[in-house]
């Protein structure tokens, strides 16, 4: 990134996360490199005629009055081929030790909201590979859909399953504010070669300044959008938005943003519907992003101000249940609070009807499972539920599946009408 032919400004404060600075006439976003050490940071705001900047890395070896440079294409994400199967940080750079890839493509980190009539309905079937998801929460391709869990439930396997088996060219995945351990287990163990062949991690740990969280989420944005534009079928995996909603929770109080529920200042939570607005079907080129986001439940809390935006702006939700997980069952969805808004313009008559019966006596089985325990029903008292209580561990059997196991979906389908048979 080269400086631009233009008059910098001057540091002249450094308070925490924010950095204050006279003498620099520049728009909001724009990138600078600050004294001798060149520190990367960017405008955030204005305070009496002042910039406010914040770094995208440290800000060891700062001194006031240090020069303070705009920088021409930092607002830019590189793209092209060249990125599939590595792995790269919130600034671009490649953090795999391969070398850094030469650019061929670059495209507008944060672009401006485009026209919704170039974005397509959602008319075909999104296959995930993973039986319960395409026989009762078919998605669509195109769909925005989140995976709400709280901890230790089974999301990164989930996570692991649709990286390996969903009906993608290219997978994009995002893995944000997360610890560094958890990032290289899931690079290791998550990606074997196959699917590290279409797949290009945005990796942003949680020790990363929060500006630089909130960019990695816009680089994946702006990768699956390069190759969507392309006429590629994408999966973008962001994990998770709760944590990009609390890195622009930190920017927003070191700006001295007002503070709403338990909290959250406005723009945390504007910048939700911001990034998921950008999945979708591309009426030019026929590509399509596909995008799951993980929601972190903290405490299983399902009306946190996060968990209640995710659900307004997302076309679906995909709710992991602690209660299943400790019934050994995986994934551990929780299929009456789970819901694909799309499937019923997408699946035909029968799977939609078999789909729903499976839904009726799953939950006819589970409403009355502490009276059969308690032995205070009788067979026979009920045809319906006698069925439900006889279809029980097959369907049990059907919603359970191992963490390298993929079906397709017609085979998913089948199964499924097979089961209620």
């Amino acid at each position: 990134m080269a400086a631009v032919p233009q008059v910098g400004g001057r540091l002249v404060g450094c308070d925490g996360l924010l950095l204050t600075v006279v003498g620099l006439d520049c728009p909001i976003g724009t990138v600078c490199a600050i004294g001798h050490e060149r520190l990367v940071a960017e405008v955030i705001g204005f305070r009496d005629e002042r910039a406010l900047l914040m770094g995208l890395g440290t800000g060891d070896g700062l001194v006031p009055g240090a020069a303070v440079l705009p920088l021409a294409g930092a607002r830019r994400a590189q793209a092209g081929r060249m990125l599939v199967g590595r792995v790269i940080g919130g600034d671009g750079h490649a953090i795999d030790g391969a070398g850094q890839p030469a650019a061929t493509d670059y495209v507008a980190l944060d672009p401006q909201p485009g026209n919704p009539l170039k974005k397509q309905g959602v008319r075909t079937a999104f296959a995930t590979g993973i039986r319960v998801i395409d026989a009762l929460l078919t998605l669509g391709r195109g769909q925005r859909v989140g995976i709400f869990a709280g901890s230790g439930v089974g999301k990164t396997v989930l996570l692991g399953q649709l990286l390996g088996a969903a009906d993608a060219e290219v997978v994009i995945v995002a893995l944000i504010g997360e610890r560094s351990r958890e990032i290289a287990d899931f690079v290791a163990l998550r990606l074997d070669s196959a699917a590290r062949a279409r797949t290009i991690v945005v990796a942003v740990p949680a020790s990363d300044p929060p500006l630089l969280r909130v960019r990695g989420a816009m680089r994946a944005h702006a990768l699956a959008e390069y190759f969507s534009a392309r006429g590629r079928n994408v999966l973008l995996i962001l994990d998770s938005l709760t944590r990009v909603a609390h890195a622009q929770r930190e920017i927003g109080q070191a700006l001295g943003e007002g503070l709403g529920a338990r909290g959250y200042p406005p723009s945390a939570l504007a910048l939700l519907p911001r990034l998921v607005e950008r999945a979708g079907n591309d009426v030019s080129s026929g590509g399509s992003v596909t995008a799951i986001y993980t929601v972190l439940a903290d405490g299983d809390d399902m009306n946190d101000p996060v968990v209640d935006a995710a659900r307004g702006v997302l076309d679906g939700h995909i709710m992991l249940s602690r209660a299943v997980a400790q019934q050994g069952i995986y994934p551990a969805i929780d299929i009456g609070a789970s819901l694909s808004r799309v499937m019923n313009d997408i699946v035909d008559d029968d799977h939609r009807a078999a789909a729903d019966t499976f839904r009726r006596l799953h939950r006819l089985a589970e409403d009355n499972r502490d009276l059969v325990l308690m032995g205070a029903y009788a067979p026979g008292s009920d045809a319906e539920l006698d069925r439900a209580l006889a279809l029980r561990p097959a369907m049990e059997a059907f919603r359970a599946q191992r963490d390298r196991e993929a079906y397709g979906l017609a085979s998913t389908v089948e199964l499924l009408r097979a089961v209620i048979a």
